[in-house]
């Protein structure tokens, strides 16, 4: 099947309330321009780099989501166009991100990346780390970045309980932290759950945004 056919038929399969952040990373400008074509406006990537070429060449109303881990040397090359950043997982990143958003006058959208998964490979805060930063309450001195909710993956098994115990926990975290900390701002409203082997659990447990990348795209091209 085509890109634009792989695209309607994940696109049927998502709530109406659920948005779709298309992974392109490590796909050529040709495969964006087919799934864009077919009316995907939103695509996340996870190389500096390769998302400051792409942003140069392609249509200039698309949405680029910043999927990756972020090294701090690299936040520049972004920030003058990045619509949401998925994987802020320290203290640090946030600071860093606020501080180049500052200089570029822009405020930019970010998610507090949640360890959930069993494999250690897999980054972001514990539940008790991003308590502590947000009782803390240093980023509400950030101007220029706006916390817009909490991104994580789950572990790569075949154990669909597993999975689901995992961004269920995530879920009930979210809306936690909602309550106890963002309960005045409703732009607080993502949950960034769900990749191409799992989306339909992540929706089943409230996930807001899935990011799928093969399912749409074929396998990458490194």
């Amino acid at each position: 099947m085509s890109i634009s056919g792989n695209l309607q038929k994940v696109l049927a399969e998502l709530p109406t309330d659920v948005r779709l952040v298309a992974v392109s990373k490590f796909h050529p400008n040709e495969a964006i321009e087919e799934a864009y074509r077919a009316g995907q406006r939103v695509f996340g990537e996870s190389r500096a780099q390769e998302l400051k070429a792409k942003h140069e060449t392609l249509p200039q109303d698309i949405e680029w989501h910043f999927i990756g881990s972020l090294q701090t040397n690299k936040i520049k090359y972004i920030i003058p166009y990045v619509a949401l950043i998925h994987a802020i997982d320290s203290w640090r990143l946030l600071e860093e991100v606020n501080k180049y958003t500052a200089k570029a006058n822009r405020i930019v959208d970010c998610l507090l990346q949640l360890h959930i998964a069993q494999e250690e490979t897999k980054s972001g805060f514990s539940f008790q780390e991003c308590r502590n930063m947000l009782d803390n309450g240093d980023w509400k001195s950030l101007s220029n970045i706006r916390i817009r909710g909490l991104m994580g993956m789950a572990t790569f098994t075949d154990s669909h309980e597993q999975v689901a115990t995992e961004f269920r926990s995530l879920s009930e975290f979210y809306n936690e932290v909602k309550n106890n900390y963002f309960a005045n701002q409703p732009t607080f409203n993502e949950l960034s759950m769900g990749m191409s082997d799992d989306y339909p659990i992540a929706i089943e447990q409230g996930s807001t945004m899935v990011r799928i990348g093969s399912k749409i795209f074929g396998n990458r091209e490194y």
